[in-house]
């Protein structure tokens, strides 16, 4: 949403253990403590697109309150707010998992720049294992074609 990897206040009340409602009050009341970059309200259609493309949140089509989405900072924000054991134990737990996600993307943008630094210095004979290689590395690490045409917006 927005150009932002979120996750709904449903899913993240569940993941602490406490009801959305529950999870909400919080945030109002430490309203300070979730600046735009950590939390923001979706629109209607932004609230629309959720439930079309999320089964599981079929019941929230009939709400009349729109939802709240928090990103990363924002969820472990919301972490500190509920205080709970269930919260405490989760957050950490999300914190070793971005840190450990950094520590990955990090390893695969050297392991391509190694491997485009090794593809200058070797021949011709040597482009297939190199294009069979690339292949394997994630989608992030490619080099990417510019594209041709127009795109949809």
């Amino acid at each position: 949403m927005r150009g932002c990897k979120v996750i709904i206040d449903s899913d993240l009340a569940n993941l602490y253990g406490a009801s959305t409602k529950r999870l909400n009050e919080q945030v109002k009341r430490n309203k300070e403590r979730f600046p735009d970059d950590f939390m923001f309200q979706l629109t209607s259609d932004e609230k629309a697109e959720v439930v079309a493309n999320c089964d599981h949140l079929r019941k929230l089509k009939f709400s009349p309150s729109l939802p709240y989405v928090f990103t990363e900072y924002g969820s472990i924000m919301a972490a500190n707010v509920l205080n709970s054991q269930q919260a405490i134990h989760v957050s950490i737990a999300v914190v070793r998992t971005f840190a450990r996600l950094r520590e990955m993307i990090a390893a695969h943008k050297e392991l391509a720049h190694r491997l485009a630094e090794l593809e200058k210095k070797c021949d011709v004979r040597f482009s297939a294992a190199f294009t069979a290689i690339r292949r394997l590395l994630p989608d992030s690490t490619r080099k990417h074609k510019k594209q041709i045409g127009f795109t949809a917006k």
